[in-house]
């Protein structure tokens, strides 16, 4: 006579399981809701969609949590799956853990000058207001200058042994090389002698924009060249403008190498 032997197996934890299946639904959220700050006109309003996404993530953590300490305490299945949705939920997590790295390390700014003193202004002509939906960058303290002089050293004017028509022909390239949107320009001369470039710079996921003002000098040795990177929203703009002011350093030092 033949006897079968049963065999029982722990249940897997339904913790595990739910933890798995918001860690999925959190990544299509987010995915989504990225997709749609990009379609619209960008606004802080427009963010709320991100965050959501961000709450269901700490959800997600959440109960992979929970299903780790519930296996612990009895012995059910489920580790791969809450070990697969807190790996999902962590790697999500990264890029805020980066914006708040930012937060605390980088000064409230959101406009960085190589001029502290005297900020390439920012035209008023038609085509860049509704190229800027109306808006001008407004003045930034002295006080808030000088924070930028602590935190970005590096952002000081270019000076080159060039006269001011070939620094202004450089300057308009390294824009357009960068992929900026040039609004309008002027050659240098008239009764202040600069020359300006008038651009707008957009970020590669949010598409947040950025406006951009560069002016031109004639020097009795050659020319300089100062700009300046404005956020259009909020106060903090996490080092994006200052990257972009060592871009443009970086685009102009190239052309010159290849002249």
């Amino acid at each position: 006579m033949m006897h079968r032997r049963l065999v029982f197996e722990e249940p897997v934890s339904r913790a595990a399981v739910w933890s798995r299946r918001l860690a999925w639904f959190s990544f299509a959220v987010l995915l989504l809701s990225l997709l749609l700050v990009r379609l619209r006109e960008p606004s802080i309003e427009g963010l709320a969609p991100v965050v959501g996404a961000y709450v269901i993530v700490l959800a997600a953590l959440g109960l992979a949590i929970l299903a780790f300490i519930r296996i612990w305490q009895s012995g059910h299945r489920g580790v791969g799956m809450a070990t697969g949705a807190m790996l999902l939920s962590l790697i999500l997590l990264a890029p805020a853990g980066y914006i708040a790295l930012k937060l605390m390390t980088k000064p409230a700014l959101a406009d960085v000058s190589t001029d502290i003193d005297d900020p390439p202004a920012f035209s008023r002509s038609q085509a860049a207001l509704t190229a800027r939906t109306g808006r001008i960058p407004p003045d930034v303290p002295a006080e808030r200058r000088r924070l930028q002089r602590q935190a970005y050293p590096k952002a000081v004017p270019i000076l080159l042994e060039l006269p001011a028509d070939a620094a202004f022909d450089l300057a308009r390239r390294a824009a357009l090389g960068l992929g900026w949107q040039v609004l309008e320009t002027a050659r240098p001369g008239g009764r202040s002698g600069a020359g300006r470039v008038e651009a707008v710079a957009r970020g590669r996921i949010l598409r947040f924009s950025e406006d951009i003002a560069i002016r031109v000098r004639p020097r009795v040795d050659g020319s300089r060249i100062d700009i300046r990177s404005a956020s259009r929203l909020g106060s903090h703009d996490l080092g994006a403008n200052a990257a972009r002011v060592a871009a443009f350093a970086d685009e102009i030092e190239l052309l010159m190498e290849s002249r």
